[in-house]
């Protein structure tokens, strides 16, 4: 009998820690930060194998004197750190495109531009077993040329819900 019920729990640990180290093929949500001014992120993930992924985010920003749009694409390696946890770390790129209205006295400018960037990415997530959500937190560090407030350095903090499929 206490080889029967030490085989269960095995069985049972092993289907759990096999399960909770699973990287959904496709998830899709956003990322909300401040993405150096740009706003939110539509965000996709794919899932190349178990440890790594690909991830695309484009982040937009509509506003009275800004208008922006950003690319960003990330390679992933994931590892589990318990149950539904996991954390990421991860490099790419992107591109980005911006125009600025603003005012000097009564005299309105025009400011606009395009940059490209490298970029880091670090980050906690966890991933619920009865619902395909992946709720994650993570820092992203950027440098490049041509941001739009003259900094060559950008850095930024964003939560993420995205639907597992």
């Amino acid at each position: 009998m206490k080889k029967i019920i030490l085989s269960a729990i095995m069985l049972l640990g092993l289907a759990f820690t096999a399960h909770s180290q699973d990287i959904a093929k496709n998830a899709l949500g956003l990322r909300l930060g401040d993405n150096n001014g740009f706003g939110g992120e539509v965000s996709y993930q794919r899932g190349l194998n178990q440890k790594n992924r690909l991830e695309f985010d484009l982040g937009w920003r509509n506003s009275s004197d800004v208008d922006a749009i950003k690319g960003v694409a990330l390679y992933q390696w994931v590892w589990n750190i318990d149950g539904g946890f996991n954390w990421y770390a991860g490099v790419g790129g992107g591109l980005a495109a911006w125009d600025h209205d603003y005012y000097n006295g009564n005299v309105k400018y025009n400011d606009s531009g395009t940059y490209v960037f490298a970029a880091g990415d670090i980050g906690i997530e966890y991933g619920f077993k009865e619902v395909p959500i992946l709720l994650s937190l993570d820092a992203r560090p950027e440098i490049g040329s041509g941001y739009y407030d003259d900094d060559n350095f950008g850095f930024d903090v964003g939560l993420g819900i995205k639907f597992k499929f």
